[in-house]
Order: C-alpha cells, then structure tokens, then sequence
C-alpha cells in the first residue's frame, strides 16, 4: 500500500503525524527516510502528539536514542551519524522494535536489511519552502489498513 501526502507547512505535516500516532500500536515501527531539513524530526512531534506524549521532541543526532515515556513509549532514533549496519548493530534497537513502544527510526537507510519488514516506511521530500511531499508505504496488512485510514482522511 502506498500514500503520498503533501503538507503546506510545518503545523500541516505536525497534523499529519497526529494522524499517524493516534494509529499506532505497541511494537509498531516506523523508518523515514529523506533529507536534512524534510521535515522528519517535525513529522515525530507530530506523531508524539498523536500517541499523546508531552515531550520535547528534537533530533537524537549526538545521542543516537531519545526514549519518552508514556502511555505506548516512543523510542525515537536518528543514526545520520552511523556508517552502516555494523555500527548500528551495536545499539540493540531490536529492544526498542520488538519492544513495548513506538520506535521511529530517522535515517533509516543506514540500517535497511535490520529493519522488521512489518514497518511503515514514510519518505519525506522537500517540495518548496515549507511544502514537504510524504510517502507511506508498507507491506504489512495491519499497517496498509493505517494506511488507507489515512488515505480516507486526505479525501482523496
């Protein structure tokens, strides 16, 4: 199932990741993927506030993990500064995806053939000065029907 998405500024992409976070579940994991500046940190706020975290939510970069308790925890991950797979290896983030929590993944490139294939992947592009262009897809019947829920809230 895929959906693209396009967001007019960052509050809309926020909105959207409400969307997204009011659907998930324990053990769900979602990898982004995109630029510097696409929105993927923005879109996690968003997604925090679905899963009804009163967090501060800002990039991991230096610390590789942030973990906000909650409700369903979000496990928020950034490995911009991680080579491959080797290096990730050695975070034990099958903990966090097979745990009790919601764990997004920025940068998830740096760790593909890791990744469980029931995920859902959100790639986000720079479509303007605050326009972004989201991607979801997923392989996974649970999160497809995520999926086409939000498709049905886009009107589309």
């Amino acid at each position: 199932m895929k959906l693209t998405i396009s967001t007019k500024s960052p509050d809309d992409t926020i909105e959207w990741g409400k969307r997204i976070g009011k659907r998930l579940q324990p053990g769900d994991v979602i990898a982004l993927y995109g630029d510097l500046g696409a929105g993927k940190t923005t879109l996690t706020r968003g997604i925090a506030a679905g899963l009804e975290l009163d967090a501060d939510i800002h990039s991991p970069t230096f610390t590789l993990i942030h973990e906000h308790a909650g409700l369903i925890p979000l496990y928020h991950v950034d490995l911009y500064r991680l080579s491959g797979d080797d290096e990730v290896e050695f975070l034990g983030l099958e903990e966090y995806m097979y745990g009790d929590g919601v764990t997004i993944i920025e940068w998830a490139d740096r760790m593909d053939s890791s990744l469980p294939v029931q995920r859902l992947d959100i790639t986000l592009k720079m479509a303007g000065n605050d326009i972004r262009e989201m991607i979801l897809r997923s392989d996974s019947e649970r999160i497809a029907a995520i999926i086409e829920a939000l498709n049905a809230d886009s009107g589309n």
